[in-house]
C-alpha cells in the first residue's frame, strides 16, 4: 500500500510538471507564420505545395502562379528548412489526406552544403505538426538527438521579453484557432495567406557592402542529399509528381561566385537527371533569359526578390512548368 501511494505521488507530480510545461508553452511559444503554413496544408489539399529556403518563400507567389495554370498552391518553404524537414511535412500532408499533386522544390545549394542545427531549427517545424505517426517519427530522428531544452522548454531560444510582452496576444491566437496572416507584416515584408512573402523594395546603394557565398559540390553534405533522395521516393510511391527549381540570381551574385555556380548546376543537372526527375535552373542554359537578373530585383545578393519582381517570376515559373 506504501508503495503504491508513493507510485500515485510520482505519477501527480509528473503530471503536474507537464501541466506547467504545457502552459508555459501556451504563453510564451510565439505564434510563427509556419504554424500558418502547417496549419494549411494539414486541413487543405493542394495542387502545388512549394518546399525549400528562403528564396522560394520570398520568390514564389502561388496566387500568381494560379492565375496562369489555374493549380492551387501553398507555399511552405521558409529559411531553415532542410530536405529532412521537407521529408516529414510531406509525410504529415499524405497522412492527413491532403497529398499534393505536385511538390515543387526550391533547390538552394547553401541548405546542403550546412548541417541542420539543433534546437529551435528543428521545432519550426516539428512543434506546429497535428499529433500523428509524421510527428512521432520525426520526433524520433531530429528532436530526440536535440539539447534536452529542445523538447520541454522550446521558447527557450527566442526573446524572453519580447514573448512577456505578447503573452495576450499568443493565448488568444491559440486558443481562438487565429490563422490570421496581418499580425506578420513588419516594415520590410508582408506575409500572405498563401504563404508567399512579400520584400519591399530597397534601396540597391545599400548593397554595396554585401558579398554572394560560394559553395562547390565538394562541399555538400552526404545527409541532406540522403534526405533529398527519399523525398523523391516517397513523392514516386505516392504519385506525387516532383519537380525541381532553382530560383534566379542577380548577375553580379552570380558573377562573383561563377565558378561555384556553374558546377553545382552541373551535379544538380546529372543529379535529378539520374533520379528521373525535372530539374529547372534560371540561371543558365534556356531559363536564363526567361527571367529578370538585375540587381534592382533583388533585395539582396542572397537571392532573394522583392515582391513585383517574385510575381513576375512567379508567372513565368507558372509558364513553364505548364
Amino acid at each position: 500500500m506504501h508503495s503504491f501511494k508513493k507510485t500515485l505521488s510520482a505519477v501527480g507530480i509528473i503530471a503536474v510538471l507537464l501541466l506547467v510545461l504545457l502552459a508555459a508553452d501556451t504563453l510564451l511559444y510565439p505564434c510563427t507564420f509556419m504554424r500558418n503554413d502547417i496549419h494549411a496544408i494539414s486541413n487543405n489539399t493542394y495542387d502545388d505545395v512549394f518546399v525549400g529556403t528562403s528564396h522560394g518563400k520570398m520568390n514564389i507567389d502561388p496566387d500568381t502562379m494560379k492565375d496562369i495554370s489555374g493549380r492551387t498552391g501553398h507555399n511552405l518553404c521558409v529559411g531553415g528548412e532542410y530536405p529532412v524537414d521537407v521529408l516529414y511535412m510531406t509525410k504529415l500532408m499524405i497522412e492527413n489526406g491532403h497529398t499534393p499533386k505536385r511538390i515543387i522544390y526550391e533547390v538552394s545549394p547553401g541548405y546542403f552544403v550546412r548541417e541542420k542545427e539543433e534546437g529551435n531549427n528543428y521545432l519550426l517545424f516539428f512543434h506546429e505538426f497535428p499529433l500523428s505517426l509524421a510527428k512521432l517519427d520525426y520526433f524520433k530522428n531530429t528532436v530526440m538527438k536535440c539539447d534536452f531544452r529542445t523538447l520541454f522548454f522550446p521558447w527557450y531560444e527566442y526573446d524572453f521579453s519580447y514573448e512577456i510582452k505578447h503573452i495576450k496576444d499568443n493565448v488568444t491566437k491559440k486558443l481562438s484557432g487565429d490563422y490570421s496572416a496581418e499580425s506578420f507584416a513588419t516594415k520590410t515584408q508582408k506575409y500572405h495567406e498563401s504563404g508567399f512573402i512579400e520584400r519591399y523594395p530597397v534601396d540597391i546603394e545599400t548593397l554595396e557592402d554585401d558579398y554572394a557565398e560560394e559553395w562547390f559540390p565538394e562541399d555538400i553534405v552526404a545527409k541532406n542529399m540522403d534526405y533529398l533522395q527519399k523525398i523523391i521516393d516517397l513523392c514516386k510511391d505516392n504519385n506525387i509528381e516532383f519537380v525541381a527549381v532553382t530560383t534566379p540570381l542577380s548577375d553580379r551574385a552570380l558573377e562573383e561566385c561563377n565558378d561555384g555556380n556553374a558546377a553545382l548546376n552541373d551535379y544538380y543537372t546529372d543529379y535529378f537527371n539520374k533520379a528521373g526527375v525535372p530539374y529547372i535552373n534560371f540561371n543558365y542554359g534556356q531559363y536564363y533569359d526567361m527571367t529578370e537578373h538585375d540587381l534592382t530585383c533583388y533585395t539582396d545578393l542572397d537571392g532573394h526578390m522583392n515582391g513585383e519582381a517574385a510575381r513576375r517570376f512567379s508567372a513565368t515559373l507558372a509558364e513553364v512548368l505548364k
